[in-house]
């Protein structure tokens, strides 16, 4: 069952699904999804959510600097089923990305990159690649299409693992950084987009009140 609705919340949020247990929305790029230090940081899309949906409460995040599909539940029960659901990796993601370089070799192959991550401590809330130390993290990625003219790989993406920063770190480590990526790329790379060209286009995971098949997806701006 794919759901794809189109209504307008607030400043680039889109409630693309909603039942009385839970939410999906998507996220536009430059919003934070719960609030920060600082007056400054209070408008996040949990408190967006909240204005219409009293009670919605955040089950994952997505960076700052990336756009796409967040799931939220209206209720702590929910949110407490969802959260499980998460942690044993019955939620299943899919992203987008735009990278520099040109990464192959075969449409549609599915490849991995295996890599531990560990926290750079002196530079948090940096991620760094860390053979003795870090976590295992896992990302599966496929090619989507190549731009010959500017050197870049639009690639889609499946976390495997749900390290910080996992996808813009394994991209980086590889040498292929993605576009507009202010952490991890150079400042060329940086400099090839506007924003960090990574999205969240697919969320799909069994709803644990229902017991439905739920799978939405959410295009990227830049595919």
């Amino acid at each position: 069952m794919i759901l794809n609705w189109n209504e307008p919340l607030a400043d680039g949020v889109q409630a693309v699904y909603e039942d009385a247990d839970l939410l999906v929305l998507q996220k536009p790029s430059g919003l934070l999804c719960v609030p920060g230090r600082g007056p400054d940081k209070q408008d996040c899309l949990s408190a967006r959510a909240q204005e219409r949906w009293p009670g919605a409460l955040i089950v994952h995040r997505l960076d700052q600097a990336t756009s796409g599909l967040v799931l939220m539940a209206r209720h702590i029960d929910m949110q407490r089923r969802l959260s499980h659901a998460f942690a044993e990796r019955q939620v299943h993601k899919r992203y987008q990305a735009v990278v520099q370089g040109l990464l192959g070799p075969a449409e549609q192959t599915w490849h991995e990159i295996n890599l531990p991550i560990a926290a750079d401590w002196e530079r948090r809330p940096l991620r760094v690649i860390d053979p003795a130390l870090g976590k295992p993290s896992l990302t599966r990625w496929r090619l989507r299409a190549q731009d010959l003219v500017a050197g870049t790989t639009h690639v889609e993406l499946e976390p495997v693992t749900g390290r910080t920063h996992q996808l813009r770190v394994h991209l980086a480590a590889i040498g292929h950084p993605i576009l507009g990526d202010a952490l991890y790329a150079d400042a060329a790379t940086q400099a090839q987009a506007p924003r960090l060209l990574l999205h969240a286009s697919h969320l799909a995971f069994t709803h644990p009140g229902t017991g439905a098949w739920l799978a939405l997806e959410w295009a990227a701006e830049f595919a």
